[in-house]
């Protein structure tokens, strides 16, 4: 359960989808002036090295993030995207990528709440560290916890305003059951919290059964819903000819579903989504889907 990091995958085209929409969600929920709990069940190591041995031997940012660098006419989405990854960086090519406690600290306000979970004993000693140079004092708070069950601790909030963003690895196929409890619990405990989930699209019948049971528990609670689907790539695993080998094509697709999504997202995403899809794409299977339902 601790083989997964993320440094391996660091502003891949699922991080340009799940960054972007965290983004705008932010942006939208700290106007209010009441003070806003931020939740992140999963948070990494926070801060990843581009150019650092985990990242160049996967080399998945240069499918990602590096295919928008210097490109001109972003639609605002996704120039605020790139803004944000800039802004961590001195050079004009990107060698540190913002995971999403970092993303999220940086638009959060004075008055809101950060609360980091990481149960990898190493990416949890790293994240601690990267958090500290931030000096931000009480704002931002790192747990050596189970992100799914230690988020019941904060739901509700004190100032009942609260965003959860919920990206665990999937590696554990118990994954996608338990983000289906913990988003069931969280509803039950916080009906109003806006609840953010990442989710691989791959051929297991979990990955396609988790958008669709997360539709049921929206609508069974009466709550708007939102899910956006990225693919950028066929998703076949393909033979070599010569070799004999199978080649595994890594994860060809993603989806973020929210519950109580900002009602200016839906729009936003209208624009950005086909964009990603025509700047990511890596053969002519890549597409986009854009959903959404509920009150």
């Amino acid at each position: 359960m601790f083989s997964y990091r993320h440094a391996f995958h660091a502003g891949n085209h699922a991080d340009v989808l799940k960054h972007t929409i965290l983004i705008a969600s932010l942006q939208y929920m700290t106007q209010k002036e009441a003070a806003l709990v931020a939740l992140d069940t999963h948070a990494g190591a926070g801060l990843y090295r581009l150019d650092g041995d985990y990242a160049t031997t996967s080399a998945e940012a240069d499918e990602g993030i590096r295919r928008l660098e210097g490109v001109k006419d972003l639609c605002p989405m996704l120039q605020d995207y790139v803004d944000m990854v800039k802004a961590f960086n001195t050079s004009s090519t990107y060698k540190v990528y913002p995971g999403s406690p970092f993303i999220a600290q940086r638009l959060l306000g004075d008055r809101d709440k950060l609360k980091l979970f990481e149960l990898h004993p190493t990416d949890c000693r790293s994240l601690t560290g990267n958090i500290a140079q931030l000096k931000a004092g009480r704002q931002v708070q790192v747990l050596l916890e189970d992100g799914f069950e230690g988020v019941k601790k904060f739901l509700p909030p004190p100032s009942r305003r609260a965003f959860l963003l919920c990206d665990p690895s999937y590696e554990m196929k118990t994954d996608y059951g338990r983000v289906l409890d913990m988003v069931a619990d969280s509803m039950q405990r916080f009906p109003t919290g806006t609840y953010a989930v990442w989710y691989p699209i791959i051929p297991r019948q979990e990955a396609h059964d988790l958008p669709r049971r997360l539709k049921t528990l929206a609508n069974k609670f009466g709550k708007s819903w939102l899910n956006a689907e990225l693919t950028v790539k066929n998703s076949k695993i393909t033979t070599a000819m010569r070799q004999g080998e199978e080649k595994r094509p890594g994860l060809p697709a993603s989806g973020m579903f929210l519950i109580n999504p900002p009602f200016t997202l839906k729009d936003q995403l209208k624009t950005a989504l086909p964009q990603m899809a025509e700047l990511l794409q890596q053969d002519s299977n890549a597409g986009y889907v854009l959903e959404s339902g509920g009150k």
